[in-house]
């Protein structure tokens, strides 16, 4: 039973410390709406959102008020749409995602996912068609997000993929460029992909999913850094307790939301993605809680170590709260997202290089990091080839979500807007990789892939 202090201390989080869901997201199937015409496709997908998302928004709405408990997205992810439309008889997939972004408008929801494609093996035709659609999909829309699966534990990287994406990043960027290269803040390249992510850009919803799911996002780093607060100068198993007990309260909070929208919409409840999902504002940071245990600045020798017994902690406080954890699940370090990161990046700490040693032990990688304009596309597809390598050899999900903003250059600052915030232009090695890049094929699955 809960006991007023219960009551009371989830209020203060709500009310304090920034403790919100982040995102309820509708998964939806598209896999019966394909069609050789591209518009009667294109319409089948459209009337099948809107009429299944009908009241996604106003149920979230109405949750909010009635519990009290702030929800800040209500998104949607579709079927990978490289699959939905293989059947289409085209070489552009740009009018689905229009049909996609005029869905969610129709709805109310602020992102749509799934403009993607699984590529970690191999291309299908569908395949490369949504490919070179991606940057004038997102020119053209505002609520289309997009990905790419290109690695994984089980077979490998495509370093065809690889070099191809960082050709797509770049001239996203310059087609988007009046807004600071924003396209590129709607796409991301993952290894080992999560079929049930509620997040954007990554969310897509899984062939091994069921018609429909509601899939929920919590947030909550200033709770956990307010709960440090109180245990300073203790040791490290202390401190771990701590993450833990308090992610199992987060948790909890998200369940219930879960299940009431699950119970109202008429959707089964997929699952909790119990991730640290900070935002610009002072105080949401997961920088600041790493600063907490002692780090002067976020990227400072220990920050690694940090990161990694707050990332695991936190899964072990969740998956006691919730039997339907899922997701991403840990805590993200999305550099333009988190007032503590934009700190520690403008004062020189936090560099690209330690972003990266930090995303062997985060939930995903290396996310919103805005880059010179006249970064090459080799340089940025061997920055993709070095996260997905780690996600591999690892066996855990990694992406890079990064923005060559066209103009810029180290020095400068980028301003996205909401809750994907700014943050300035981060330094990238001047040394070139376009010879590995250049050469193709598949790096072959590890040793590991073998295992059962």
């Amino acid at each position: 039973m809960f006991t007023i202090q219960d009551v009371f201390e989830t209020n203060r989080m709500i009310e304090e410390n920034k403790l919100d869901i982040r995102t309820i997201t509708l998964g939806i199937s598209l896999r019966d709406c394909g069609n050789p015409d591209t518009k009667i496709f294109c319409r089948n997908i459209y009337d099948k959102i809107t009429r299944v998302a009908e009241r996604l928004v106003q149920t979230g709405e109405d949750i909010e008020t009635e519990y009290g408990i702030p929800i800040i997205n209500k998104r949607i992810s579709v079927t990978p749409i490289a699959i939905a439309a293989e059947s289409c008889r085209t070489d552009s997939f740009v009018e689905v995602a229009e049909a996609l972004d005029a869905a969610a408008k129709n709805v109310g929801v602020n992102f749509i996912g799934g403009f993607s494609a699984l590529v970690e093996k191999g291309y299908t035709n569908g395949d490369k068609v949504l490919i070179g659609s991606i940057p004038e999909a997102l020119a053209r829309t505002e609520r289309v997000c997009s990905s790419i699966n290109l690695a994984s534990t089980k077979a490998g990287i495509n370093m065809d993929c690889v070099r191809e994406m960082g050709e797509v990043i770049k001239r996203t960027a310059e087609l988007t460029k009046d807004r600071d290269a924003l396209g590129c803040a709607k796409l991301v390249v993952f290894a080992n992909v999560p079929e049930d992510n509620p997040f954007m850009a990554g969310a897509f919803h899984g062939v091994g999913e069921p018609e429909t799911t509601i899939n929920v996002g919590v947030s909550g780093p200033g709770v956990v850094k307010r709960a440090l607060e109180d245990v300073k100068g203790c040791d490290f198993g202390t401190v771990a307790e701590i993450i833990k007990r308090t992610a199992f309260k987060i948790t909890r909070v998200g369940q219930l939301v879960a299940q009431e929208a699950s119970r109202r919409l008429g959707h089964p409840f997929g699952i909790i993605d119990l991730s640290l999902a900070p935002t610009p504002a002072v105080g949401d940071s997961v920088a600041y809680i790493l600063e907490e245990m002692g780090i002067e600045s976020c990227g400072a020798p220990g920050t690694t170590a940090a990161l990694a017994m707050l990332n695991d902690a936190v899964k072990k406080g969740g998956l006691m709260a919730s039997s339907h954890v899922g997701g991403l699940s840990g805590a993200f370090i999305p550099v333009s997202e988190d007032a503590g990161m934009i700190a520690a990046a403008a004062r020189g700490s936090l560099t690209l290089e330690k972003l990266e040693a930090m995303t062997c032990v985060c939930s995903v990688g290396l996310d919103m990091i805005a880059i010179p304009g006249d970064t090459s596309a080799a340089t940025i597809s061997a920055i993709i080839a070095d996260e997905a390598a780690i996600g591999m050899i690892n066996n855990k999900t990694t992406a890079v979500r990064i923005i060559p903003v066209p103009g810029k250059s180290v020095g400068d600052n980028v301003e996205f807007g909401g809750l994907l915030g700014y943050c300035p232009i981060m330094a990238v090695s001047p040394f070139k990789s376009d010879q590995f890049i250049a050469r193709g094929g598949r790096i072959p699955a590890p040793v590991r892939s073998l295992t059962n």
